[in-house]
C-alpha cells in the first residue's frame, strides 16, 4: 500500500525526507482508553498510560511514524495538530522527532571513569532492546569507536523481523588486538549488559548470557508497550519489580545502574529517541564500556544522524552516573521535568483540572455535609478528596442535583463498609470511582465540554511544540445514522458550535434532549440504575466473607470503555462478568433496569 513506514522514519532521520507538520494529539480527558484506535493501527506509539481516571492513550511523539492509521479508532478525542516549524530548534533534534527544543546543554569537563582492558578472551557487551529504537546504530557506534581506538573487535546483530517494538539484541565483543574466536557471546559470557528494554532484558534467554559474578547491567526502566498491550487493554506491563529483581539475581546486582532513559531522553533533549545513546553513557561512566569517550563521540559524527542530540545524550547519560538526579536537576535547567524520574508518574494530562471555582465549592460542601469527612485515617483522606473532585466535575458535567445523589450514594456505601469491615475504605473507593465513571458517560455535550476545557492547548503545546492550528476529528452518532462514513473536522472557527451544544448539556435525560433517544444512550442510563440497584444488593447482603467479591463487582465497570459499538460490546461483557461472579444463592439484580432520572 505504501513504502514501509519505519523505512520513511529512517529517511526522516537522516534529512532525506521532509517531516510531516501534521501530527495526531489525544485529549486525554475525552479518550476511554478502550485500545480501539491501537486494535486498528497496529502502531506501538499508540501507547497506554496510567492516569487518575485509569488508563487512557496517548501518541508517544518521538516515535510517530506519521502514517496517522490510529485517527481510524471509533472514539472524538484524536485531534489533528499542525505543527509550526521552528527554525532556532537543532535539525538533529527536530529530526528524531522531538516536540519541544532541548534544554541547556550537557557540560564537557566529565571526569573519565576507569575503562576496563579486554583480556586474553577479549571484553564482551550484550545489548537487549527492540526495534525502531537504535539498538543496532549503537552496536555499531560502539564498534566503530572500538576501531578508531585500536581494538579488535566483532559484531552480531539479531534483529528479527525488523518490526518496530520487536525484540532486538547486539552482541560485541572487543580485544586488545586482533579479534579471534566467535561473535556470538555464549552463556555467562558478558561483561556488561545493557537492557535498553525492559520486557526484553528481563527475558530468561537473554539473561542466560549474563553471569552473577560477572556481568554489570545498566537497565533503562522506561515501559514500552508491546503490541498486544497496545491492541488488548486488558493486558498489562509485567511487574517492574519483579523484572528488576530477576535482572539482578543474573548480575552483580550492587554493581547495576538503572534509570529511565524513555522519559530522561524526553526531559532533557526534547525526544526521547536518543534514549539508548543515554543508556550508553550511563553505562560507559559506570566503568562498563572499553572504548574512550572521545572515539564514541566520534563515532557518533561519523554516523551522522542527529549528531549534536545524540553526543548531548552520551553526556547526559554520564552526568547521570557521576551526580545522580540532583545533578542534572542543577545542570540541565529543567527542574521539574527531571526531578520527576525517580518516581512512576502518569503522562501530563486534563484528568479532572480544570473545574469551575462554583463547583469545587458546591462539592466541597456538600462533602462537607456528609458522613465522609468522619471516615478515619489516610483512606478516608484519600476518599474524601477523591469523592470531592468527582463531585465537583459532575457539578460542571450537569448539575448540584447530579453531584448530590453521587456523594450520597459514596456515603451510604462508606457507612456500611465501615459498619461490617472497620476502618477499610477499598469498597468506597471503588464505587465513588466507577459510579462516577458511569455518571459522567461522554454523550454529545459532554465530549463538546471536555474539548473546551482550559488547558487542551497548553496540553497539546506539551506534546509537539508550537502549533499554528488544529481540527477536532468527530464522528457524530446523528450524522453516523444518516450514512456519513468519515470523520468531520472542527477548527477554531466551529469552536462557537461546540460552546452551544456545552450549554444545552442542562438538557441531558430530559424529554428534549435530541440526543438521549439513541440506543447507546439509553444504555448508558441504564447502566447507572443497575450499578446503583447491585452495589445496594452487596451493600445489604456485606460480610466479612463476601467483602472481596464486592469490591470486584464494584470495579467492574472499568471494562466498559469506549464510544458507540465498541462501548455496546464492553457493556454485553460487563452484563456477562456480572452474572459470572454473583453466586447463586444471592437474590437476582435486574440488569436492565429503567433508567435513572
Amino acid at each position: 500500500d505504501q513504502q514501509c513506514a519505519a523505512e520513511k522514519r529512517r529517511e526522516r532521520k537522516r534529512g532525506l525526507r521532509p517531516t510531516p507538520t501534521k501530527r495526531i494529539f489525544i485529549n486525554e480527558a475525552v479518550c476511554e482508553g478502550c485500545g480501539d484506535c491501537g486494535a486498528k493501527s497496529h502502531c506501538l506509539s499508540v501507547q497506554p498510560v496510567d492516569t487518575e481516571l485509569g488508563t487512557k492513550t496517548r501518541i508517544h511523539q518521538s516515535s510517530c511514524n506519521f502514517d496517522y492509521t490510529c485517527i481510524e479508532g471509533d472514539c472524538p478525542s484524536f485531534i489533528r495538530v499542525k505543527t509550526r516549524p521552528d527554525p532556532t530548534r537543532a535539525t538533529a533534534v527536530a529530526a528524531a522527532g522531538g516536540g519541544r527544543a532541548a534544554p541547556s546543554a550537557p557540560p564537557t569537563d566529565i571526569a573519565e571513569p576507569d575503562r576496563p582492558v579486554p583480556g586474553p578472551d577479549g571484553f564482551a557487551v550484550f545489548m537487549a532492546g527492540v526495534g525502531g529504537t537504535g539498538v543496532v546504530t549503537v552496536s555499531q557506534v560502539l564498534a566503530t569507536a572500538a576501531l578508531l581506538d585500536g581494538l579488535g573487535v566483532m559484531g552480531l546483530d539479531q534483529t528479527g523481523l525488523s518490526q518496530k517494538g520487536g525484540p532486538v539484541v547486539s552482541h560485541l565483543r572487543f580485544f586488545d588486538g586482533e579479534a579471534s574466536g566467535a561473535n556470538l557471546i555464549g552463556a555467562g559470557g558478558t561483561d556488561c549488559y545493557l537492557g535498553m528494554d525492559l520486557l526484553v532484558a528481563a527475558d530468561p534467554k537473554n539473561l542466560a548470557k549474563a553471569d552473577s559474578s560477572r556481568t554489570l547491567a545498566v537497565v533503562s526502566t522506561s515501559k514500552l508497550p508491546t503490541g498486544d498491550m497496545v491492541a488488548h487493554v486488558e493486558e498489562t506491563y509485567p511487574d517492574t519489580d519483579q523484572m528488576l529483581s530477576t535482572i539482578d539475581r543474573a548480575t552483580r546486582a550492587g554493581a547495576g545502574v538503572r534509570l529511565d532513559a524513555d522519559r530522561m531522553a524526553d526531559a532533557l533533549l526534547g525526544t526521547a529517541m536518543p534514549a539508548n545513546v543515554l543508556v550508553l553513557g550511563a553505562a560507559y561512566q559506570a566503568g562498563g564500556i572499553p572504548v574512550s569517550a572521545a572515539s564514541i563521540e566520534r563515532a557518533i559524527e561519523l554516523n551522522g544522524v542527529a549528531v549534536a542530540a545524540n553526543i548531548a545524550a552520551f553526556r547526559w547519560g554520564r552526568v547521570y552516573v557521576r551526580d545522580g538526579i540532583d545533578g542534572l536537576v542543577s545542570l540541565a535547567g529543567v527542574a521539574p521535568a527531571v526531578a520527576s524520574l525517580e518516581t512512576e508518574s502518569a503522562a501530563p494530562g486534563l484528568g479532572l483540572d480544570g473545574v469551575s471555582a462554583r463547583a469545587e465549592v458546591t462539592a466541597r460542601s456538600l462533602v462537607e455535609r456528609s458522613g465522609l469527612a468522619a471516615v478515619p485515617g489516610d483512606g478516608g483522606a484519600a476518599l474524601v478528596e477523591a469523592v470531592e473532585r468527582r463531585a465537583a466535575d459532575l457539578v460542571d458535567y450537569q448539575s448540584r442535583e447530579l453531584a448530590s445523589r453521587y456523594v450520597d450514594f459514596v456515603d451510604a456505601a462508606s457507612a456500611r463498609e465501615r459498619e461490617v469491615m472497620g476502618d477499610r475504605t477499598g469498597l468506597a473507593e471503588a464505587v465513588a470511582r466507577y459510579l462516577y465513571k458511569l455518571t459522567a458517560y461522554k454523550d454529545e455535550y459532554e465530549v463538546a465540554r471536555l474539548h473546551l476545557r482550559p488547558g487542551v492547548a497548553d496540553a497539546m503545546r506539551d506534546a509537539v511544540g508550537d502549533f499554528a492550528g488544529y481540527r477536532i476529528l468527530l464522528h457524530p452518532p446523528a450524522l453516523r445514522t444518516l450514512g456519513l462514513k468519515r470523520k468531520i473536522t472542527l477548527g477554531p472557527f466551529q469552536r462557537p458550535a461546540l460552546v452551544v451544544l456545552k450549554g444545552l448539556r442542562r438538557l441531558r435525560g430530559t424529554p428534549f434532549d435530541v440526543f438521549g433517544y439513541a440506543g447507546v444512550r439509553r444504555t448508558e442510563r441504564e447502566l447507572i440504575a443497575e450499578y446503583r440497584s447491585l452495589m445496594e444488593a452487596e451493600l445489604d447482603a456485606l460480610a466479612p466473607d463476601t467483602y472481596d467479591r464486592a469490591v470486584k463487582l464494584a470495579e467492574l465497570p472499568d471494562i466498559i470503555r469506549g464510544y458507540e459499538d465498541v462501548k455496546l460490546a464492553n457493556v454485553e461483557r460487563f452484563r456477562e462478568q456480572v452474572r459470572a461472579i454473583r453466586s447463586p444463592d444471592t437474590r437476582p439484580v435486574a440488569l436492565t433496569s429503567k433508567p435513572a432520572d
